[in-house]
């Protein structure tokens, strides 16, 4: 006998699908949803791509810092904002072109590791990468990901 695990759609909140395998739980790492109700799906069946993740997040709609750091993480999710169970709002991620206070230079000496002064790095897509705008060192993509702020 096989069983079927359901998950409850969220009346208002924010829904974070189409995620590669393995990114939602470094997502929930660098969010603060603590206060909020979450349901995570890892590695679940999707026709689209194989095997993804999903996130459900309800009551809370994520800002733009939020999206940016989503979409560093896992480009190409696609985000979906639910208001009175509706579907109000649907886009898919895409890497910004800047970022401002969401993530650490990876240089020790960089001024923003030692004044109180927010980062700000230029991102470049094909391949990801972050330079910082103040000493200019360069990040890839896993560098990019693991220096991401909660």
């Amino acid at each position: 006998m096989s069983k079927e695990i359901r998950i409850t759609p969220i009346k208002n909140g924010t829904a974070i699908d189409h995620l590669n395998t393995g990114s939602a739980y470094k997502i929930l790492q660098v969010l603060d949803l603590m206060d909020y109700t979450v349901t995570l799906g890892m590695n679940v069946e999707s026709r689209k791509m194989g095997r993804k993740d999903i996130i459900f997040i309800e009551g809370r709609e994520l800002n733009e810092k939020e999206m940016n750091k989503i979409a560093l993480i896992g480009k190409g999710a696609t985000v979906n904002i639910i208001r009175n169970s509706e579907i109000n709002r649907k886009f898919q991620l895409v890497y910004p072109e800047k970022v401002e206070g969401i993530m650490k230079c990876i240089n020790p000496k960089c001024i923003t590791n030692s004044e109180n002064i927010p980062s700000k790095f230029l991102i470049k897509t094909s391949p990801l990468e972050a330079t910082c705008r103040y000493c200019e060192t360069r990040m890839k993509e896993d560098e990019i990901i693991s220096m991401i702020k909660k």
